[in-house]
């Protein structure tokens, strides 16, 4: 396990053995081609799919990343080693999706999650959530229950956006009303913040999650630094308490930072899934 690491064991025991050698998945590729996946009435999404044996995994990126991160592609490489299936996408209005980013919502990207799942993948598929991702992830697993057989949530911001948008003061909240938008801050772009809509923060309200408990069974792996800036680690235990799963693990890493792109970060995102499908092939 990598230095610098505290696990918090929310019940069950978190096992994750140094199978696999990273610096590999860590180097230079290969540019590959990217391919899209027509909806009807809906703008297609660019993806990119490996075939292979089942339980597959989907990666789900964060607020306005792409598909293209080293995160998403240390898994790709991963499941290539072992033989396994993995999907990485660009959500609406995002990566080299079509549809404009500035109409896109969170019921929007929600539903290309599940156009992903029904459309790209066959089987038992785990779910790897990146911050908005990890929000998304959850709703995948309770639409999709019969598909969806483990998640890892990597600072998974559930009801994150309106959470942080109810604790700004009453007069900035109303300013931004007037507006139409919100400048959210943030350290990940050159400008500083991302442009969020007033009506993005309105439809967030109806996908949130953590207000009550949810139907969500399967395994569930929840990695968050504690030094993250961005989304609070506390949030990956509401998420943990309201989960009706009982096998859920927490995972803290001491020094690790929002976007957990780290090498050793990586490596334990790996660990984790790898973890995940051992215990799953096992149980098959």
């Amino acid at each position: 396990m990598a230095a610098g690491v505290l696990r918090v064991l929310w019940r069950g025991k978190f096992s994750c053995g140094p199978a696999v050698d990273l610096p590999q998945l860590l180097g230079c590729r290969q540019k590959s081609t990217v391919s899209f996946l027509s909806r009807p009435d809906h703008p297609k999404l660019a993806y990119q799919k490996l075939k292979g044996k089942n339980p597959g995994v989907v990666f789900l990126s964060g607020l306005y990343s792409n598909m293209n991160g080293k995160k998403a592609l240390a898994l790709e490489d991963f499941c290539k080693s072992i033989g396994h299936g993995f999907v990485r996408f660009d959500y609406t209005g995002c990566g080299s999706s079509e549809g404009n980013v500035k109409e896109s919502t969170v019921g929007k990207w929600r539903k290309d999650v599940l156009s992903v799942l029904d459309e790209l993948t066959d089987g038992p598929q785990i779910l790897v959530g990146s911050s908005l991702g990890g929000w998304l992830m959850l709703h995948a697993a309770i639409a999709r229950p019969e598909k969806v057989v483990a998640l890892v949530g990597i600072a998974a911001a559930a009801d994150h956006l309106i959470a942080t948008f109810q604790q700004l003061p009453v007069e900035v909240k109303k300013e931004i009303e007037e507006k139409g938008e919100w400048k959210l801050p943030t350290k990940h772009n050159e400008e500083g913040f991302y442009t969020v809509s007033y009506e993005v923060i309105q439809e967030a309200e109806n996908h949130c999650v953590l207000g009550s408990p949810l139907p969500i069974k399967c395994p569930v792996r929840l990695l968050h630094g504690i030094k993250d800036e961005d989304v609070p680690w506390q949030t990956s235990l509401k998420i943990a308490e309201r989960v009706v799963s009982t096998d859920v693990d927490i995972i803290l890493r001491k020094a690790g930072q929002h976007r957990m792109k780290e090498q050793d970060d990586i490596k334990l995102i790996v660990y984790t899934v790898e973890d995940l499908i051992d215990k799953l092939t096992t149980l098959t």
